[in-house]
């Protein structure tokens, strides 16, 4: 069944915290993955899921960075991985794997956003390697553990999909690197990965959603000088951020209804936003957000699927 892309009232809405959406939902006894859960949006999901009572395993590319910055909150471990790595997603999966723990909520937060031109891998583009493949082998590597009929996926998209669809012809940059077209493709391809994971693991009951957290000023926007924030209107001149942005524990709120909230129950697939289901996008503000039609196409998102089994050898779900 196709989710439509209409709010369904759920009662939160852009000023909602992750703490809000989480009131009176308790995940005592569930365990929870979230990578790049050490900083930015990632810190406050991870902070967010582990007052709730999840037990927190957090991959993490710099351990002893992600150990001090979770000092202090329990019930969160951490555990070394590299998305870029194929190898290192595969040695991680295993390792999880070989515990026999079950897997309830895996949040795909981890990312770059308008980096350099870079390699990783076997030679793939780094933000269509890093946000998306990586996220893609570790789901897959990792699917065993996923709770049936219970588990969600979510995949942490961006408004970002506003410039752009998926390059079929070149997905890898090979000729004109734009790092804002990267960035771009990439987020297009994480909505359409969590639309065909819900397709694909209906039948077992694990569940995928996609989502546009807000606009947030974090560590995400390491690449992007000063100048530039401010010529985009993102920051004051004192350095504040312009209205409209959302706090850290705003931007994350909307992750963890994604992969808590049983208002989605039915509505698998889904590209959300505010603490809801997004509308469709009627212009080209990205501040406005809603979702652009070529990040819910189901045959665009099953031919992104296909073409991301044969670079990465994997497909647990098809």
């Amino acid at each position: 069944m196709i989710t439509e892309q209409h709010r369904i009232g759920s009662g939160f809405g852009a000023h909602s915290t992750a703490d809000d959406v989480l009131t009176g939902i308790d995940l005592t006894g569930r365990t929870a993955l979230v990578t790049g859960g050490y900083s930015g949006l990632g810190l406050e999901t991870t902070r967010a899921l582990a007052r709730a009572g999840a037990r927190v395993v957090v991959p993490a590319r710099r351990p002893d960075t992600a150990r001090a910055a979770l000092s202090g909150v329990t019930g969160t471990e951490v555990w070394e991985l590299e998305l870029a790595d194929p190898e290192g997603v595969r040695a991680f999966a295993d390792r999880f794997l070989d515990t026999g723990r079950a897997l309830d909520i895996l949040i795909a937060n981890a990312g770059v956003m308008a980096c350099p031109e870079t390699r990783v891998g076997p030679g793939w583009e780094a933000h269509f390697g890093i946000n998306h493949l990586g996220h893609f082998a570790l789901v897959n590597r990792l699917g065993p553990a996923l709770v049936p009929g219970g588990a969600r996926v979510v995949s942490v998209a961006s408004s970002g999909h506003f410039l752009s669809d998926i390059r079929w012809d070149d997905l890898h940059f090979r000729t004109g690197y734009d790092r804002w077209l990267a960035y771009a493709q990439s987020k297009t391809a994480n909505a359409l990965f969590a639309r065909h994971l819900d397709t694909l693991g209906a039948d077992r009951g694990v569940h995928a959603f996609a989502l546009h957290p807000g606009s947030i000023l974090t560590p995400l926007q390491r690449h992007i000088p000063h100048d530039e924030q401010l010529a985009q209107g993102w920051i004051t001149p004192d350095g504040k951020p312009a209205e409209g942005f959302k706090t850290p524990a705003q931007g994350a709120a909307t992750a963890v209804w994604a992969a808590t909230s049983p208002l989605l129950d039915g509505h698998g697939g889904a590209y959300c936003q505010d603490c809801d289901i997004a509308e469709p996008a009627t212009t080209d503000d990205m501040l406005i957000g809603g979702v652009k039609p070529w990040a819910v196409d189901p045959e665009a998102a099953a031919r992104l699927w296909e073409v991301s089994g044969e670079l990465t050898g994997l497909d647990s779900f098809s």
